[in-house]
């Protein structure tokens, strides 16, 4: 079937913001086949109806490679936890778990199965910053990362809404 990536956008987002549309460029160059979907229910419907509609829209393999930024993030821990596969790589850019500020976060379950989140990724990263406006932060990375392991990157650029970012471009294998 060969290599494909998801990048889920951020809460109020758009799939032309940022750094989307450059990192999809750069795995199109590679060989990938990526989707950037525009999903406006990310952090506006409840998890637990606005979760399904995201499972059905995609096909998820053993090749799928799976980021998230921001609202995109915390959505792709739903998501992992329910996948029935083993993807390769997850990122969870500015991810979160819980409340990261005082913003209603309907993106969010009450509780995670972090077991069967780990169980469905071979490699999962976590890239936060040391400071985040939004409360997305290195604090809200090392929560996750100590529950399921993986690799934690802590940098200090903000909410990661730059035009690109090699970093990620430079993990994904």
């Amino acid at each position: 079937m060969g290599r494909n990536a998801i990048i889920f956008h951020g809460t109020g987002a758009q799939p032309d913001w940022i750094w989307y549309p450059w990192l999809a460029e750069r795995l199109r160059d590679r060989g990938y086949t990526v989707e950037v979907p525009h999903h406006p229910g990310i952090n506006v419907e409840p998890i637990a109806t606005f979760l399904p509609k995201v499972l059905d829209a995609h096909t998820y393999n053993e090749d799928t490679v799976l980021v998230g930024h921001s609202g995109g993030a915390a959505l792709l821990l739903s998501v992992l936890e329910r996948l029935d596969v083993v993807v390769p790589q997850a990122f969870l850019v500015a991810g979160y778990s819980t409340q990261p500020n005082t913003e209603d976060e309907p993106v969010l379950q009450e509780s995670y199965r972090w077991g069967a989140i780990r169980s469905h990724v071979r490699d999962l990263f976590f890239l936060n910053s040391a400071e985040d406006e939004f409360g997305c932060d290195a604090g809200q990375g090392r929560a996750m990362f100590d529950r399921v392991g993986g690799t934690l990157i802590v940098r200090n650029e903000g909410h990661f809404v730059s035009e690109t970012l090699p970093l990620l471009d430079r993990l994904i294998a």
